[in-house]
């Protein structure tokens, strides 16, 4: 009898603007729980970068929110911070985007290419990467690979932003132009990647792809 496979999904809060773009979670949680995968979520214990307004898109001054704390409402308060993540206890990772993933986990959407990434995010992404065991990383979370694995010339995509590409491959990764029912698999670092919604996409388009990211990640665990 196959043994389950563990996945940790990195959350990064609880909305498209200030955190975890909840579509994007959601579906990946549906599709690990689908292929039978025993699903781990995570969060780093800290406040977000700032809180935005999800009615009219404007930052909310003076309110400050924790990003686990956010993330709970996603996972039904079955979460932890993401410091307790242990490469030896999971078969995969999986990073969904929302801009959370460049202001949380990294402060991309900030600072680009010199961005700096959660200590205990590089610890976990290193560690699997060391350990080959696989990864994927979705809509704008790609560049927080770029960011700690660059070095390593891991093979990514965000859809074809332009910008986003040229931040990439600043950092020493390689993008590779996907739409957005498609995904990109870097076999050598283990490593898949689906633009999801970096592109106008319906919410049935960015669920093929990110169907389509959790099939080939169980794939590749042994």
């Amino acid at each position: 009898m196959a043994q389950t496979k563990k996945i940790a999904v990195i959350l990064s809060g609880c909305g498209v603007y200030d955190g975890s773009e909840i579509h994007e979670a959601v579906l990946t949680l549906l599709a690990l729980n689908r292929a039978g995968a025993e699903v781990f979520c995570f969060a780093p214990n800290i406040p977000q970068h700032h809180v935005v307004n999800h009615l009219n898109g404007e930052a909310v001054e003076d309110e400050v929110r924790n990003v686990l704390t956010e993330a709970a409402r996603i996972a039904r308060g079955k979460i932890q911070d993401v410091a307790k993540c242990k490469v030896s206890e999971m078969d995969g990772v999986i990073f969904p985007g929302g801009y959370g993933a460049a202001k949380n986990l990294c402060d991309f959407a900030v600072e680009g290419v010199r961005c700096e990434v959660d200590p205990n995010v590089v610890k976990l992404i290193k560690g699997m990467h060391e350990a080959k065991k696989p990864m994927a990383f979705l809509c704008i979370s790609p560049v927080i690979a770029a960011k700690v694995l660059g070095s390593a010339g891991v093979q990514l995509t965000i859809g074809n932003d332009p910008a986003t590409k040229k931040a990439i491959e600043e950092m020493g990764a390689k993008h590779v132009v996907k739409d957005v029912k498609d995904v990109l698999v870097d076999d050598v670092n283990r490593i898949v990647s689906t633009p999801a919604y970096m592109y106008d996409a319906s919410i049935a388009q960015v669920a093929e792809g990110i169907e389509k990211c959790v099939a080939t990640v169980l794939k590749l665990i042994p």
